[in-house]
């Protein structure tokens, strides 16, 4: 596997997630709690502190993504309650979820997280238009363009101006140009859903990288993966998910593959012939 990584990108990969840098602390940034969606979901609770990266997977059918449109408002919740910083904060539309500062980034990018026919300079302001408008409404170009370049160069988005239409750049760049827009926005909680797919290896290192910076940053990050290798080389918890229901909240340095994966069946011991033979 190293040997083909290599010849695709034209480079060794040593290590195939960054070292982390952020440091878990005691201060909670989200906390969910009985947050349900009835006949989807059951109810359940986590909390998120700052500097740690929570992972949640499971296979198809987890009603993972449901849970994080559920938490942006795309879906309506049925019960529960969520607090940002303490704050209690009630989230019926994904407008609600942009003002309490949650932000999603769907798996899929070109149908819910970018516009494909607009320029990095449009996408990254959209979802933060009165930051660059009079107070009339009157959008500012030169606005846009300085805010586009700032983040072009933060997340180093490979263009060659700020007019790039989004739908001309690599699935790594785009995935940029979504992180910057909600970088822009001030987002206090990033729930990112399959941050990786369809994206090359040589990027993925990159925005694994960047998820590490955001929390870092003090941003809460929530991971759903579905790349079990991911979830344990990026991630300080896991949240396995079964049909709709929370089957643990697993610490990630205690844990495994086949034990992730027996929470995620429902399979109490899935390789009993090999146990026996070791």
């Amino acid at each position: 596997m190293d040997d083909i990584i290599a010849k695709m990108v034209g480079r060794t990969l040593d290590n195939h997630f960054p070292p982390k840098q952020a440091v878990i602390q005691d201060d909670l940034i989200f906390s969910v709690m009985n947050v349900a969606r009835e006949g989807v979901f059951e109810p359940l609770n986590f909390d998120l502190r700052k500097g740690e990266i929570l992972a949640i997977t499971g296979l198809v059918g987890a009603k993972r993504t449901e849970l994080a449109r559920a938490l942006f408002g795309a879906d309506k919740l049925t019960d529960g309650e969520l607090f940002v910083h303490g704050q209690k904060r009630v989230i019926r539309t994904p407008a609600d979820a942009i003002k309490a500062g949650v932000a999603y980034l769907s798996e899929d990018r070109k149908l819910n997280g970018i516009a494909v026919k607009m320029s990095i300079r449009e996408n990254t302001t959209m979802a933060s238009m009165d930051k660059v408008s009079s107070n009339f409404g009157v959008i500012s170009n030169q606005a846009e363009v300085d805010a586009a370049n700032q983040y072009i160069d933060k997340m180093q988005i490979k263009t060659p101006t700020v007019e790039q239409l989004v739908g001309n750049l690599s699935g790594g760049n785009q995935q940029k140009v979504v992180i910057g827009k909600w970088l822009f926005r001030d987002a206090k909680v990033m729930i990112f859903d399959e941050p990786t797919r369809g994206i090359d290896v040589g990027a993925k290192y990159a925005i694994y990288e960047l998820l590490d910076e955001l929390a870092t940053q003090g941003i809460g990050v929530i991971m759903i993966s579905s790349e079990l290798p991911e979830v344990l080389g990026m991630s300080d918890r896991v949240i396995v998910m079964k049909e709709g229901v929370m089957t643990a909240m697993l610490e990630t340095a205690a844990t495994t593959q086949e034990e992730i994966m027996q929470y995620a069946t429902g399979v109490k011991n899935m390789f009993p012939l090999y146990e026996e033979a070791v």
